[in-house]
């Protein structure tokens, strides 16, 4: 057993002024309820490590023991100099107490922590849940401030989030996204199709502890699916409301028609003609439904189907929801994004929903990183890195950019890091040898001239050993044609046997050589005279076999003669020896011995066959053996061919991005400040810029580890490394570990404070007398006996006072103010100052924010505006002019946003004049004047808490005034950092509002050009909107400025009420903190006990974190 003691001695003192008998009797009670614990004991786990526990097992009462050494007494003393200790007045009492069993692991030493980002987060999350069990069970008596700002700091760690990496995957349709995007993930995720293209909507994928993969697909509402089918009627009717021709059914119309048909598979193309969008969608409620309800989720292998845009009709009339999704989120196990990121698979094609068209472009714009993707081939072909901004074919999602300052801004945040931007050249396994080793001048290659030499020697020991192969199949043909003919041999001389039994006369066999005429045999078997034949070969067979085989031979390798010219030439041998013999005369015993002699052949002939078909299946093994030999070096071959294509391609990219980039920086920079612009002027070191380039082979790599059986082998390579696919992985999951790492040093840190602050609190103040303590609670105190504050919202007026920042502060019980006043009726205390002084810092932060964008911003916004109304009808002229008369037909339906967007482009002049005010504005430092200021505010009002405090609490209001600086300091940078992120995010968002708002003012021009019909329209619809923009130019444009200055004044105004609200709650954590230098200590003495060990223990392991995180980050 071991015992962790805490040791309570004091010399008959009570650790709170006892001010009657009454308190003396109640002490004297509560210390008799702790001497009346149950002994307990505490076994702590023999190993190193402590492992983490559910809260359900840890125990409901501390494991406290308590040894009284004397009999307790207690003195009825009523002085207001006895002080206020944190030590148990008792005389010589010994309190050994042991730390509950916690929600995390226990280590001894740091060398035992095997540190990562997601493991210091999930320990640290424990320690939080632990901490807080623990600040339940203290009595904190009446300060419900206290209550109020640790709830809150507990549930701000408990709900933090660990930050994310979102990544972009774009590339054309074919590049491959959805294959890598399994292969990076170890389990198919999204649909793949090798015909035709199948990725519809955004599909974003994230990490999940859980085996499963949950898909959660999001549907469009009734309203956006109504305005589709407007659109995808319009693209299957032509003029007069009529119906396409199917031969004119293509392009944007065939789309249109397939979606129409997917949904609603019932309804023929001829009724399509008379029916509008309420008509459809009243024609299946099911699919009305499915719209009310929103999302469903449910196991995506199952239930999503993928979009087609194949000529392909469904076979069965079951309803596809393909069409009506808007997104769809998919959450699996895979490693490469355990460390937070996050995959957006970005549709290759423009789509006609603009719900899921403006999805597509918001993830664009707020993406982290760019992945882009092309076949390899195409890649360097088309010097993809060198334009590889606006190159929109390529990349069709960078159309929802307007110019370079938009991407610039938008993606790169003004500048370009190694992680912004990866590229990954796809399908490396498509590789034909001879056309790599001549562009690459590989011949003289001597790695590729030993495998030319393993590949031409194999062939030339395949075409050995196939003349080898044939000489045996021809040995092996001979030997079983000469078998056949011995036995026909045996089976003449047993019929020759049967007639001579008979006394019949022998009859010429057609198995036998000719033998000339034949006596009739007038004697019988045993006495009749012998009867006489020409000799025939029966003798000869089994000599002549070694001969014939050797002469077989020899003529198959000289001239592959055929068995029957074999056999031909056997009999003629055979003949040529016939006619120089003498008659022999035919009896039973020749016959028997002709019988023997040719049974002896046969198992001669048998012999050689065997041997025959032994050297037969040598010869095919060996074959076997150098065809894959063969094989295996072709395929290193194909391997060395494509690792050397790739590398090439690496290199080409990379020096094409930094041209590229050169190109790009020049040009912007001349977009935002012509006049100042000097192109011999590098404005980066561009020799430092790498541009990170994986070639993968999705198709390879699902091959070698063998996921889809049905696949076969691979076509090119044999080691996993060389599909680098797993060099992508680790990329994926190293893009997302720093800002891991920046979390979890970040929480560790918070929680170490929060910690700190419990502490201080539990520890309590020693050596101050009551009457000190008394005077710093009346003059700093905000509330009533500590009661919390109530914040209503800005805009309500309070009871009692009407001071900016502190409207609506009540008290929370029973509605009754307990704010403390001073003579003049104004709030009083550490929360009220600091609120009224931070409200004056804000309001002086939000009025230098609106002056930045007037100052910076309106002259350029007017100027902008003016430009843009003056090039507004050449832009539409040449739009109109760009495009095939049906495509500019259908943009002016979807009012100016399909393919391109003419909004966008009516937007260029307004949106480059104000360019590079708008990147120096939001690029600048908004908040540290507002930062410095707030901490000067702090600053000040705890050295006026130091300068009110009595000699005995000076040392400890020191300490608590450097601990209360240190936690406004990492709370405020928190704040910051917050407004900042929020700030961003808005002033994208207002960049965006102009096109909606010059389309919502240009809607009544489309409408009017779209209703022209008859002939000569397409004319009569480019004059008609032409004349509407030049018209209604100025006013489009100059509301456009309006707008943008409008949102902007607003979204200062926004962060200063959320800078408010998050300053007054930093304000009550400021008055918490200072608060121990008058509050008492928690009168259970075994909950103080055991709260002071775990908080002991818990920044033990938190210092012990901290050193493995250091030395993790030296050692990479």
């Amino acid at each position: 057993m071991k015992w962790v003691s805490f040791n309570f001695v004091t010399n008959a003192k009570c650790h709170a002024r006892l001010n009657s008998a009454q308190g003396l009797k109640a002490s004297r009670a509560r210390l008799l309820a702790v001497l009346d614990v149950q002994i307990c004991s505490f076994t702590r786990p023999n190993s190193k490590k402590m492992g983490s526990v559910s809260r359900s097992s840890v125990a409901p009462r501390p494991l406290v023991k308590i040894e009284p050494t004397e009999e307790l007494s207690f003195s009825d003393l009523a002085h207001d100099d006895t002080p206020l200790s944190g030590s148990l007045v008792a005389s010589n009492i010994k309190v050994e107490s042991v730390i509950e069993p916690t929600l995390y692991q226990l280590y001894e030493f740091a060398d035992e922590i095997t540190y990562t980002p997601e493991n210091a987060l999930h320990e640290g999350l424990g320690m939080v849940k632990t901490l807080k069990i623990g600040i339940e069970k203290l009595e904190l008596g009446s300060s419900k401030l206290r209550k109020d700002v640790w709830l809150r700091e507990v549930d701000s760690l408990v709900n933090q989030v660990s930050p994310t990496t979102m990544i972009a995957v774009c590339g054309a349709t074919g590049a491959g996204k959805s294959s890598t995007i399994n292969a990076l993930l170890d389990v198919d995720v999204v649909p793949t199709s090798g015909m035709r293209a199948c990725t519809s909507v955004v599909t974003e994928i994230s990490y999940h502890t859980a085996p499963t993969i949950n898909a959660d697909v999001l549907f469009l509402s009734e309203a956006e699916w109504r305005e589709e089918i407007v659109i995808l009627l319009d693209d299957i009717k032509a003029e007069g409301s009529n119906l396409k021709r199917t031969t004119d059914l293509h392009g944007d119309s065939e789309v249109a028609w397939y979606k129409v048909h997917a949904v609603y598979p019932s309804i023929t193309l001829p009724q399509l003609v008379d029916m509008t969008a309420d008509q459809m969608l009243a024609y299946n409620t099911n699919i009305v439904r499915i719209l009310i309800l929103g999302h469903y989720k449910e196991d995506i292998s199952r239930r999503f189907k993928p979009e087609t845009t194949g000529a392909e009709e469904k076979e069965d009339h079951d309803t596809a929801l393909w069409p009506l999704i808007r997104q769809v989120n998919i959450q699996c196990n895979a490693w490469a994004l355990s460390t937070g990121a996050i995959l957006v698979d970005l549709p290759g094609v423009a789509d006609v929903n603009p719900a899921r068209n403006r999805i597509a472009k918001d993830y664009m714009k707020k993406c982290n990183c760019i992945w882009i993707l092309a076949p390899i081939t195409r890649a360097v072909d088309d010097k993809t890195a060198r334009g590889i901004y606006f190159n929109s074919t390529l990349v069709p999602q960078f159309q929802c950019f307007r110019n370079r300052s938009s991407w610039l801004t938008v993606v790169l945040n003004g500048n370009y890091d190694a992680h912004t931007i990866t590229f990954i050249a796809t399908k490396c396994d498509d590789i034909t040898c001879s056309e790599v080793i001549t562009a690459l001048d590989l011949d003289d290659d001597p790695a590729l001239e030993k495998i030319n030499n393993c590949i031409v020697s194999c062939m030339d020991e395949t075409a050995e050993l196939n003349l080898e192969k044939a000489d045996a199949e021809l040995q092996a043909e001979v030997i079983d044609g000469r078998l056949k003919r011995l036995q026909a041999v045996i089976q003449q001389c047993q019929e020759d046997k049967i007639a001579l039994a008979n006394g019949t006369m022998l009859m010429p066999h057609q198995t036998t050589p000719s033998v000339g005429k034949k006596r009739k045999n007038t004697r019988s078997k045993e006495s009749g005279p012998a009867k006489r034949l020409k000799s025939s070969t029966f003798g000869q067979d089994s000599e002549d076999d070694t001969s014939d085989s050797d002469m077989d031979v020899d003529d198959a390798r000289g001239g592959q003669k055929s068995v029957e010219e074999e056999q031909e030439k056997e009999d003629m041998q055979h003949d040529d020896g016939i006619e120089d013999e003498p008659e022999e005369e035919v009896t039973v015993k020749v016959l028997d011995a002709k019988i023997d002699d040719t049974h002896k052949s046969i198992k001669a002939a048998f012999q050689e066959l065997d041997n025959a078909r032994k050297a037969q299946m040598k010869i095919k093994d060996t074959l076997d053996d150098l065809m894959r030999k063969e094989m295996e070096a072709r395929r290193e071959e194909s391997t060395f061919c494509s690792l050397k294509r790739s590398e090439f391609s690496r290199n080409a990219l990379k020096e094409d991005f930094r041209v590229g980039l050169k190109l790009f920086d020049d040009a912007t920079a001349e977009e935002r400040d012509p006049e100042a612009f000097d192109p011999t002027q590098n404005l980066r070191n561009y020799d430092e810029v790498d541009l990170e380039v994986f070639t993968c082979s999705s198709r390879d790599y699902v091959r070698i580890t063998g996921r889809i059986e049905r696949d076969g082998d691979p076509s090119c390579f044999s080691d996993i490394a060389d599909t680098e696919i797993p060099a992508l992985q680790q990329w994926c999951h190293q893009l997302a570990i720093g800002n891991q790492h920046r979390a979890a040093k970040q929480f560790h840190l918070q929680l170490k404070m929060f910690a700190n602050s419990v502490r201080a609190y539990t520890d309590g103040i020693r050596d101050a007398t009551v009457a000190d303590s008394k005077a710093l609670r009346e003059k700093w105190e905000s509330v009533e006996g500590g009661q919390g504050l109530a914040l209503y919202d800005v805009g309500m007026k309070a009871d009692h006072f009407d001071i900016p920042g502190l409207k609506g502060f009540k008290s929370a019980m029973n509605n009754t103010p307990r704010i403390k006043m001073d003579p003049y009726g104004e709030p009083t205390g550490i929360t009220p100052r600091l609120v009224k002084d931070f409200g004056a810092c804000v309001e002086r932060c939000v009025s230098d924010l609106q002056g930045l964008f007037h100052d910076g911003l309106e002259d350029k916004c007017r100027a902008g505006a003016v430009k843009a109304a003056q090039g507004a009808v050449q832009c539409v002229d040449e739009f109109a002019e760009s495009m095939h008369w049906n495509t500019y037909r259908a943009t002016l339906r979807r009012h100016g946003s399909w393919h391109r967007d003419l909004n966008v482009e009516l937007l260029t002049p307004f949106t480059r004049n104000i360019a590079s005010s708008w990147s120096t504005l939001f690029e600048s430092d908004l908040f540290t004047p507002l930062s410095s200021a707030v901490t000067e505010c702090v600053k000040k009002l705890l050295a006026d808490v130091e300068v009110s405090a009595a000699a005995e609490l000076k040392e400890r209001a020191c300490a608590r005034s450097s601990d209360s600086q240190e936690e406004v300091h990492l709370a405020l940078g928190k704040i910051i950092k917050v407004v900042e992120g929020a700030l961003v995010r808005e002033q994208k968002e207002i960049s965006r509002c102009l096109a909606p708002h010059v389309q919502t003012e240009l809607v009544d021009g489309y409408d009017r050009a779209t209703g022209q019909r008859g002939k000569g329209s397409v004319a009569r619809q480019k004059t008609v909107f032409r004349d509407y923009v030049n018209t209604h130019g100025h006013v489009v444009f100059d509301g456009g400025a309006e707008v943008l200055l409008g949102r902007l004044s607003a979204a200062a105004e926004a962060v200063g009420t959320a800078l408010n609200e998050s300053l007054r709650e930093l304000a009550e954590k400021v008055e918490v903190s200072i608060s121990v230098l008058w509050e008492g200590i928690p009168d259970d003495l075994r909950v103080r006990s055991q709260v002071i060990q775990t908080v002991s223990q818990m920044l033990a392991q938190l210092d012990m974190w901290s050193q493995a995180a250091e030395k993790v980050s030296l050692a990479s």
